[in-house]
């Protein structure tokens, strides 16, 4: 069960469930992956709602990795994500605001 104080966000990934979690690794190796600027910019991409396939995937390899998975992006490709594309989406919003929220933020701005 993932762990929203940690960060933790929870995806089921070919039935199995997944815990994701930007540590400090697993955002540097994802601003790396990054083809279009930095964190800040993938942020205000998502927070537009300008973000793309590629931002999604790297955000959820990123948070996999920071929950200890050793796959890579690739294992993904064919891979069932319950609840399908939205799911994944909204569950690496869910990590990049998890990553850069403060503990009494609450979520409340």
């Amino acid at each position: 069960m993932a762990n929203p104080w940690r960060g933790e966000v929870a995806l089921t990934i070919d039935g199995v469930p997944q815990v994701m979690r930007l540590t400090l690794g697993a955002l540097a190796e994802l601003e790396a992956a990054l083809e279009n600027g930095s964190l800040v910019a993938l942020v205000e991409r998502f927070e537009g709602g300008n973000f793309t396939t590629r931002d999604v995937l790297a955000l959820i390899v990123a948070g996999l990795r920071g929950g200890g998975w050793q796959g890579r992006a690739a294992d993904l490709m064919a891979a069932e994500i319950e609840g399908g594309p939205m799911a994944a989406a909204r569950a690496a919003a869910e990590l990049l605001a998890r990553a850069f929220m403060l503990p009494n933020d609450g979520g409340n701005g």
